[in-house]
């Protein structure tokens, strides 16, 4: 009876935030169809421009092969695709939460039915989610693409792994810090396969559509300025923090090299660790975050990689011992981190903030730390994420596990 409760109560407050992230109306799912729309009628794609408020003009700006994918959407009427759209991020949120929890709940022998709720209520309670769907993005498919190949295919060696990640690089670059991951933890067919398929979906684009093609890799995807402010609170990179600080100047890209260079160091070296450990979780959650640092822009909907993290830190909690000192208090420890992680992302940080139009320069700490919360979260995890021994484990009680190690030892 607790449960049902505890998941009605979830269920009836689930509406309130979504009610402050509905003013977005499906944004940038509207600006996707009327790009289409435009490229039906014969106009160069990235010649779309719609005016925005806050970011002045905003373009289409995926790489061709993601218009190749859109352009049936187009012939829908707009209310049909944003249900489409909406149906389709549902699904995906509780098939990758599946991914995520099950084996988590079955190594620690917890209600598997009541777990799964509970943990797909709170995926779609965390901002990034809100953000994803009532904007109207495509992040989620992405996060299909890249899990199922970090998870299953590459860990089992199987053919086709690479091809998730290579398809979700050549939709939108983003995902390309995945192939990197492949290439620092020695997943070298992997990695092949990835490379090869992104390079076989871009020259299929160019083959249908060689003018695009052609202007967005040769133009338009340098032109950062097409996606929007930098300075922007909702972009939550290195690049944007420091915009912050510097604003309304541009700060210095040296200065954002050498970070961006010394991060993405820092997080691939643990995501090698991690895949060496057999650890494939970890692993792909670092390079999420290393990926949304380091990028010159990452919005909000781009930080599902949170999720993950708190998965990983509750099942470390779970395999801390309480029974003894060290153990209680690493349990205690982590437990305090999901909350530090997990109440912020829920929270969010644009839907209840109003940051208008105007350039602010940050200067006082608390705003310094309210307007870059999700990058100093993220470097946070980065740093503290646990690699988990024994991650690709059966169930087994640690006592199990204690005990064969005992015996092992005397013999």
């Amino acid at each position: 009876m607790r449960r049902v409760v505890a998941v009605l109560a979830l269920i009836a407050i689930l509406p309130a935030p979504y009610l402050r992230n509905l003013r977005h109306d499906y944004y940038d799912q509207k600006i996707y169809m009327s790009a289409m729309d435009w490229w039906a009628a014969g106009h160069p794609l990235y010649d779309y421009v719609q005016p925005d408020r806050v970011q002045g003009a905003l373009y289409f700006t995926y790489p061709p092969f993601t218009a190749l994918l859109l352009a049936p959407f187009g012939h829908l009427r707009l209310g049909v695709a944003i249900v489409v759209f909406a149906v389709l991020t549902l699904a995906a949120v509780v098939l990758t939460t599946r991914w995520l929890v099950l084996p988590v709940l079955r190594r620690h022998q917890l209600p598997r039915g009541f777990g799964l709720t509970v943990a797909v209520l709170l995926v779609l309670a965390v901002e990034s989610t809100r953000e994803t769907l009532t904007l109207g993005q495509i992040n989620m498919l992405l996060v299909v693409l890249i899990l199922a190949d970090l998870l299953f295919a590459v860990p089992q060696g199987r053919r086709w792994a690479g091809v998730g990640v290579g398809l979700a690089t050549a939709l939108k670059l983003f995902p390309g810090i995945f192939l990197l991951y492949l290439l620092v933890a020695r997943k070298w067919r992997a990695a092949a396969v990835a490379a090869v398929t992104a390079a076989a979906a871009t020259l299929l684009a160019a083959a249908v559509a060689p003018g695009d093609s052609w202007r967005f890799w040769t133009h338009e995807l340098w032109a950062t300025d097409r996606v929007g402010r930098t300075d922007y609170t909702g972009n939550q990179s290195l690049f944007g923090l420091l915009s912050r600080l510097t604003a309304p100047a541009e700060p210095g890209r040296l200065l954002w090299l050498l970070l961006a260079l010394a991060v993405a160091a820092f997080g691939l070296w643990r995501a090698a660790r991690a895949a060496r450990a057999g650890d494939a979780l970890v692993g792909l959650t670092l390079t999420g975050l290393v990926g949304g640092l380091v990028s010159p822009i990452t919005w909000i909907h781009h930080l599902y990689w949170f999720i993950p993290a708190l998965v990983v830190l509750v099942d470390a909690a779970l395999d801390a011992d309480p029974a003894t000192p060290a153990g209680a208090r690493r349990r205690g420890g982590l437990f305090a981190l999901v909350a530090v992680v997990g109440l912020p992302i829920v929270y969010g940080l644009v839907t209840f903030q109003d940051w208008g139009t105007a350039i602010v320069h940050t200067d006082d700490p608390v705003d310094f730390v309210v307007r870059n919360v999700y990058v100093l979260l993220s470097l946070l995890v980065l740093a503290v994420l646990p690699i988990r021994r024994h991650a690709g484990e059966e169930p087994m009680k640690r006592t199990e596990r204690t005990h064969l190690a005992t015996n092992g030892d005397q013999r």
